[in-house]
């Protein structure tokens, strides 16, 4: 059996879809932090899928600018969280609804 581009807009569609459940469904930072990185993965799967289906490198150059905000938004989300955790000593997400300096 040949692994095409339907398998992997299938695994996309999956991962994209526990992304989107964790965005919605959880309440701890971390956890919703995660979750935004399935669904930047799943983009990612589908942009080297049809990369190699087209036989051109411009979604595995568009993958490299992803994974790049996806890390800025780790590192600026993670800042977030820690300056959560230290005021309230919580993760949770709905005590973050004010975030004074």
């Amino acid at each position: 059996m040949e692994i095409g581009t339907q398998h992997y807009l299938v695994l996309s569609f999956v991962l994209f879809a526990i992304g989107v459940t964790g965005i919605l469904v959880r309440r701890n930072m971390i956890t919703v932090l995660m979750s935004i990185e399935l669904v930047l993965n799943a983009a990612n799967l589908n942009l080297i899928a049809f990369s190699f289906q087209h036989g051109n490198l411009t979604g595995q150059i568009f993958v490299i600018f992803t994974i790049a905000v996806a890390a800025g938004e780790a590192a600026v989300g993670l800042g977030i969280l820690l300056a959560l955790f230290r005021l309230r000593s919580t993760t949770q997400l709905d005590s973050a609804r004010e975030l004074l300096g």
